[in-house]
Order: C-alpha cells, then structure tokens, then sequence
C-alpha cells in the first residue's frame, strides 16, 4: 500500500502544481488500535509555487482526494498548516509523531518538530480532546448495548488530557503507550486490553453490552477533566515570527525563490 500511496502523492504533485513536503498516517492506524479492514488515512503538507500566493484573492488551501474503500487522502497548503500550528492544533502536533511516514521531502517535517514546544498549548490540547471525548461518549456509549469499539475514540482522549495534566507536554500518539503510562487499575486495564485484542483480531465489535468498568472510568474522568480543563493556562510567547521564516525559507527551498 505504501507504494500506491507514494504514486498518489506525485500524482497530486503533478495535478496541483504543487510539491508536498511529508505525508503520514493518520486515524486509528497511526493510533496503534487498526482493524483488519481499517482504511488508510492519509494527511500531508504542500506548498505551492510563489505565484500562487501573490494574488488579491483568497483561494482554497486544502487537497482532497475522493474516497475510495481502503484510501483517504487530503492535505493542508503549508500556510494553512503553519496557522493552525500556531494554534498548536492537535490533529497536526500528531501527524508530526506519527510512526508511519509515507514520505518526506525537503526538511520541512523535522524543522515543524523542532518548534512544536514553541507553540504547544495545554489549554487548546485539553479542549480539543475532551470535546471529542465528550461527543464520542455522548453519541455511541450510553444505554446497556453500546457501540463497543467507539470506546477507543473516547478513552484515547481521555488518556491524551491525562497526558498533558501529568507531564505538560504533547502525548505520544500511540494508545498502547497511553494505556501503560496512565491505566493502573488492574480491572479497567484488562477490559481496555482485552477490547483492543479484540479489535487488532479483527473481531466484528458493533453493539454489545455496555463494559461497566470503562464507563464508570470514563464518566468520572469527564467530570474530573471538564473542571480541570478550565483551570489550565497558556503561556508563551508569539510564535509568528519565527513560523514567517520557516514559511519564506520553504519558499526559497522548494522554488528557489527570492
């Protein structure tokens, strides 16, 4: 698959007039809880030729590609990226840890690395995931039959928030490693385990009797985390500065403009 990724990314290069600059695994893939028959979620970063930004008119930044059964693929103009970057926007601080790469060009991925502690926001990373966490729960886990691997899309949230109350830094991306650091209770351990053997085997886990144990946890963490959250500060300094430089430096990089 990753070979007919890399095609799709020159041929998205050659439609658009544009070079991306790195391309990873997003979604449960790069989550560590697949299904055998999980599609491949795909995001990735381009800039564009020069010219393209030098115009009075605003114009779309975003690449999608229509969905097929196995591949979702879209991507960000780099513009786009460094705003919500500045925003320390959750979904891109994961797509610059993600375990799986399906290409990289020009630098441009670990110079994002390098600045991601200048422009983390605990405050903006506890209300991203805990609104998903909260939506998630909300939409699939009430009642005694609930949608069982929905769980996956409510506990990693959760762990994430725990993450940054504990260390103050963004999490790891991968669920196994949240489940180590963050779950000690031996029962809820085990159920999350035993769910995730489940789900990594490929089991059909669609409405099933509610696992009291999870829910319990996750209630409690909800109502812990909503007061915590409001309690969590932001402060650093503008990052603009140095996001102009690393946008006219790519310019130049890529073009060789200037």
């Amino acid at each position: 698959m990753k070979d007919t990724i890399v095609e799709k990314i020159h041929e998205i290069e050659r439609e658009h007039l544009v070079k991306v600059l790195f391309a990873v695994e997003s979604g449960s893939r790069a989550w560590g809880f697949p299904s055998r028959d999980s599609d491949y979620d795909v995001r990735f970063v381009y800039i564009h030729k020069p010219e393209w930004y030098l115009s009075i008119d605003e114009k779309r930044d975003v690449i999608e590609v229509p969905i097929n059964d196995m591949l979702d693929i879209n991507g960000w103009d780099i513009r786009k990226a460094l705003k919500l970057f500045r925003k320390s926007n959750p979904p891109l601080l994961e797509w610059l840890v993600s375990d799986i790469h399906y290409y990289e060009a020009y630098g441009f991925k670990e110079e994002m690395l390098h600045l991601r502690d200048r422009v983390f926001s605990p405050r903006a990373s506890v209300h991203h995931y805990l609104n998903m966490a909260k939506g998630n729960f909300r939409e699939y886990l009430q009642g005694e039959q609930v949608k069982i691997k929905k769980y996956f899309y409510v506990l990693r949230p959760i762990l994430a928030c725990k993450w940054i109350e504990k260390y103050n830094t963004n999490p790891p991306i991968l669920f196994q490693d949240l489940v180590h650091e963050l779950v000690t209770e031996p029962e809820l351990k085990a159920a999350i385990e035993d769910l995730l053997r489940r789900k990594i085997a490929g089991e059909e886990l669609n409405l099933e009797k509610r696992v009291d144990v999870i829910n319990d946890f996750i209630e409690k963490e909800i109502a812990y985390l909503t007061e915590f959250s409001n309690s969590t500060q932001t402060d650093m300094n503008d990052p603009t500065d140095l996001l102009d430089q690393l946008y006219r430096k790519y310019l130049k990089v890529v073009w060789n403009f200037g």
